[in-house]
Formats: C-alpha cells, structure tokens, sequence
C-alpha cells in the first residue's frame, strides 16, 4: 500500500474521498464530478481498478449494459482507513461489503441521491458564480438532527455569494404519497436553525403533480418550505439546457411557477453553520 501513496494524483484522493462518504457512482457521474471527460475517466478508472484502488460491479440487463457502479477496492479502502487513523480493513471485508451493496434493495435509491448532488457539482464546474459548499450523506444528516428525521442527504447550494442549506428526500415512488408527506412531521420538527428547505426529488412529473395535489388537502405541516422538481434518473450532463437542479426546476408548494435552486426563500432563524 505504501507504494500506491507516491503514485496517487491530487484527483485520486479527491475520489477516494467521495466513495468512502458516498460509497458508490456510476461512470457517467465520475465523469461529471472530476474527469470532464469519457475517455480520460475510462483510463484513469480502468488504472485504479487493475491496482485494486477501485473495484466496480454491475448487473445484467437486456437489451444494452448497464453502467459500472464503482467503489473502494481493497487498497483504497486501506489508504482511506490509515488516512483516517483507523484499522485497516482485510481486503475479504472490502469485497464483502461490495457484494451487499451490489445486492443492497437501496441501491437505485443510493445511486440517484447522489445523482442530484452530482449534478449540483457538475454545474458549479462550468459557472464560477456557483459551488456545492456542503454535501452530506445520510449518516452524516442523521449525526446532525438524530432520529427526528431522516433525509435523504444534505447540501449547501451557493450562488453569486448567497446560500442556500437544503434538505434532500429522493423519491422512486415506493410508498405512498401520505407516507412522503408525513416525513415533514419530523422536519417540522427541527429547531429553527435547521429548518431548511425540503427538496423532494421526483422521478416522473406525474408523481409530482400528485405529490401537490395532495399537499393542497392537507397543508404543509408546521409551515415548512417544501420545493419539489421531477427528472429522469439520468447524468447531469443530459440536463444541462435545464442547468439541472440547479436551474429554475423547482416548484415551491403554494406558489406559482418555479425558481432556481438559489432563489429558494429560507425561514426565518435558518442558518448555515459554515
């Protein structure tokens, strides 16, 4: 492993990071978050891979391949845990953990939560203005507001010097919609320093259209800020002429039209700690 340190680039360590929080992205999302590029990714990917800095995985379906899910191989997972000052885990522990997650029901749902916040960085990349300050996955939003609620993920959106803290709930349309909207019971919740925007992320538009629809029986628990906006679970790239969730997709509940992500309003006593 030790040799592996001198021949890791300032980008290796930046993805080795990313998968250790965020545990897996496709290959069209690594393109989007550090290469730029399908060819350069494919080398560089391909490199780490053979060194078993990066293991991948992907199942079967017809017709066409489905995109790599890429991870930690066994000697990333080892650097990222010396890194850590943890103990280093058996590379049989790493291959282990590839497979549940290979297998994990959660996965899809993994892979376009993720999804979101790559494109949020794939448009920071092409407007100097903007910047994905914060990113955090489940277990670390869990760490900060505990068992009153569990997003999805958690993100500050920065534009032209203002600061947007959002909640984020990934919808795949596998409950129903009185079980989505009772989820803001809890961010209702939260103290007022937490009460950011809850993003939900549809998949289909009419699931969205439904979603407000039944918002408009019941109300907004506790007059919490919900914004919602449907796409494809497709890369950021694909939705570039939208800017993607960083562009004017988001419906707020009980307001007309759509805004950008940074002309979301945060109530009163809302604060990012950064």
């Amino acid at each position: 492993m030790a040799g592996e340190l001198t021949r890791l680039t300032p980008r290796d360590r930046f993805l080795l990071n990313l998968l250790d929080q965020h545990k897996t992205f496709t290959t069209d999302q690594l393109v989007d978050l550090t290469f730029g590029s399908a060819g350069r990714a494919r080398n560089r990917l391909n490199t780490l891979l053979e060194r078993d800095i990066l293991d991948r995985f992907r199942h079967y379906q017809r017709p066409g391949s489905q995109a790599w899910r890429w991870t930690l191989g066994p000697v990333g997972a080892a650097i990222v845990a010396a890194g850590n000052g943890d103990t280093l885990p058996r590379p049989s522990a790493v291959r282990d953990a590839t497979a549940r997650l290979a297998l994990s029901p959660t996965l899809a749902h993994l892979i376009t939560t993720n999804g979101f916040f790559v494109a949020l960085s794939a448009h920071a990349r092409t407007d100097a203005a903007t910047r994905l300050a914060r990113w955090w996955n489940e277990a670390a939003c869990r760490e900060a507001v505990g068992a009153v609620v569990r997003p999805d993920g958690h993100g500050v959106w920065i534009d032209g010097g203002r600061a947007v803290p959002v909640w984020l709930e990934t919808d795949l349309g596998t409950e129903t919609l009185s079980r989505v909207i009772g989820k803001l019971t809890g961010y209702a919740a939260l103290p007022p320093s937490r009460a950011y925007p809850v993003l939900f992320w549809f998949t289909t538009a009419a699931r969205e259209l439904n979603f407000h629809a039944h918002l408009t029986r019941t109300g907004v628990p506790g007059g919490a800020t919900v914004a919602t906006a449907a796409a494809p679970v497709a890369p950021a790239t694909e939705a570039a002429d939208t800017g993607g969730p960083a562009g004017p997709v988001w419906r707020v509940a009980g307001q007309p039209g759509r805004v950008s992500l940074a002309e979301l309003t945060l109530p009163d006593g809302a604060v990012w700690d950064g």
